[in-house]
């Protein structure tokens, strides 16, 4: 089985103007004269990590990775209560990619995505086909309503209600009639008594029930302070305008991708975004491989979807 290449760092990196008073971070890593492949992070709002870097043969790769609007090492970043998220919208991150690409000077790229990391490469790759040699995709979203309602209005509380009761705990009884609009009104209160609880529970959600086993180092990472509150900003302020997308539009658009390679990896107990998307999207757009990996939840380092992430990047080296 196979698994993360050795540790590397990059050999360059910066950070990029992209208008509206954004600082993107920006870095690559593995072989300057390789395939250009750029890794797009989850969250929205979760930013990047070394281990990302891994998962690519830094012989054969040109690996770019980058941290977007007010998240990770961007600027400004979301955990100061006066940062203003106007300006960061699916669309926003979609001309950042290719104010990224052309900066880089790269004319074509694989696109490498998991999670919201998915739902932006979609996003881009429908927008830019021409600029895709190649679309990996992992734990498909498309910020459906049935998608959002499963996850954070109480479909998933069936499977884990101790781990639900927390999610909970912040919200007053009555506001839980919509949860991410109570969040909204938590997570956007200047007050750090209030936001605070509020982006911890909701980061504490996501991270306990990503794993098909527990992780508490993972839901450790999630729930620092300063990351919670952007991580939890972030995603709420993306569900609660329904990622700037027409109804089903990624999954309807699904016929702009053919004559892309592309490879879907879904994990079979993905509780955050169940394989209902990506079945839907894999209906949709049956060129593209498909896996369902039948030992795994959502993680992307979860070891059968590691596995066939690397096998694909491999192979399309």
């Amino acid at each position: 089985m196979r698994t993360f290449y050795p540790e590397i760092e990059p050999y360059a990196s910066g950070m990029l103007d992209v208008g509206d008073g954004q600082q993107l971070y920006w870095e690559t890593s593995g072989n300057p004269d390789g395939k250009p492949v750029v890794f797009l992070h989850g969250g929205p709002g979760a930013g990047t990590n070394p281990s990302q870097r891994r998962a690519f043969d830094p012989e054969r790769y040109r690996i770019v990775l980058f941290d977007q609007r007010n998240c990770g090492r961007s600027l400004p970043h979301a955990s100061d209560p006066d940062a203003d998220l106007s300006d960061n919208t699916t669309w926003h991150l979609v001309a950042d990619i290719e104010k990224l690409r052309e900066h880089l000077e790269v004319e074509r790229w694989m696109v490498f995505g998991g999670s919201w990391g998915s739902t932006l490469a979609l996003a881009y790759a429908e927008t830019h086909p021409d600029r895709v040699s190649e679309l990996v995709l992992r734990g498909i979203f498309t910020l459906r309503p049935e998608e959002l309602e499963w996850f954070y209005e109480g479909g998933a509380a069936a499977l884990f209600p101790d781990l639900w009761e927390g999610f909970l705990e912040p919200v007053p009884e009555d506001e839980r009639g919509h949860l991410i609009r109570a969040y909204s009104r938590l997570l956007n209160d200047p007050d750090p008594a209030v936001h605070g609880p509020a982006a911890i529970a909701w980061s504490r959600w996501e991270s306990s029930t990503i794993t098909l086993l527990p992780r508490p180092e993972l839901v450790e990472t999630f729930t620092e302070p300063a990351y919670a509150v952007a991580f939890a900003r972030i995603e709420n302020h993306y569900f609660m305008n329904g990622g700037w997308f027409e109804p089903g539009q990624l999954i309807r658009d699904a016929g702009k991708l053919r004559g892309i390679p592309a490879l879907i990896v879904q994990g079979r107990y993905d509780v955050c975004t169940p394989p209902m998307t990506a079945w839907d999207l894999h209906t949709a757009w049956p060129e593209a491989e498909f896996r369902m990996i039948p030992d795994a939840g959502h993680a992307f380092d979860e070891p059968g979807i590691l596995d066939a992430l690397i096998e694909a990047t491999d192979r399309l080296a």
